[in-house]
């Protein structure tokens, strides 16, 4: 019996062993195939093409093309602490949030949440498709980890701040900066940085405040925890967080929209899934 006992533990072992020899002799070999995908990044400029419905690249800087130098203290930090908090920590991987939705899904017996990062994003929408599978899952953490050895994080940010959608058929912070707020992403308050962050990661359905002039409960909730998170980052003290709460856009109404009322048409999808919680 305990010959069999010992049998047992040793061909289980083995299996584990054989098991992870061959996972990390396939990582190795995806992340050698998969390196000229991600340095196809270091020389080009990845934007959508609205035409295809698809992401597309070119050696020539769009015009729309933003600077993370250009970018506001506040916005950019608005965005980071709401999609990716540990994204100047990580190594493109957050493991740790990794480790906190496999606990979650195993205590509801299903998957609820993804953990991507924000240089995940960067790889699934730029250089992946949309397809959901361990395969593709698989592929763009070990594509992942390779981005992160060629690019800085401002780099990659970058290029997210870039490609992200932030309203129909509307990418980039450029862009968006001009249409929400009529004003260059380098002057961006903190509550106007968190109201674009807020609209991840679905801005035609959260942009129905801004169609509609007026606030809705859940966008008001989600902007004033974002400023709650930019003092908790240090990224401004207390007393300029309460004056930031208190302020209003340019556009806003001090009325909140009754979000029950909000017809289906503002809440059609949005094309792509830029969401950390896929």
């Amino acid at each position: 019996m305990l010959k069999l006992l010992r049998l047992r533990r040793f061909t289980l072992v083995a299996i584990f062993f054989t098991w992870l020899l061959i996972t990390l002799f396939s990582g190795f070999s995806l992340y050698l195939w998969h390196s000229a995908d991600v340095e196809k990044l270091l020389g080009h400029y990845p934007y959508y093409d609205l035409k295809k419905k698809e992401y597309a690249f070119t050696t020539n800087r769009p015009s729309h093309w933003v600077s993370i130098n250009n970018v506001s203290r506040y916005a950019k930090w608005a965005i980071v602490v709401s999609e990716d908090w540990a994204f100047y920590e990580h190594k493109g991987i957050d493991l740790n949030q990794l480790r906190i939705v496999i606990g979650e899904s195993i205590k509801e017996g299903k998957l609820i949440r993804g953990a991507s990062t924000i240089t995940q994003q960067v790889v699934k929408n730029t250089l992946l498709t949309n397809e959901r599978s361990l395969w593709r899952k698989f592929r763009e953490m070990i594509m992942s980890f390779k981005l992160e050895r060629i690019m800085t994080k401002d780099q990659i940010l970058e290029i997210y701040l870039n490609i992200v959608e932030l309203g129909k058929d509307m990418y980039g912070i450029g862009n968006a900066s001009k249409y929400y707020f009529n004003k260059t992403p380098l002057s961006l308050t903190a509550r106007e940085g968190a109201f674009l962050a807020m609209l991840l990661p679905s801005p035609v359905k959260y942009g129905t405040s801004f169609k509609r002039k007026e606030l809705t409960p859940f966008a008001k909730e989600v902007i004033d925890s974002i400023l709650v998170k930019l003092r908790q980052a240090d990224v401004y003290e207390e007393e300029q967080r309460v004056i930031e709460s208190q302020k209003l856009f340019y556009w806003e109404s001090k009325k909140t929209i009754d979000e029950s009322k909000v017809i289906d048409d503002d809440l059609e999808s949005d094309h792509l899934d830029f969401s950390v919680y896929e």
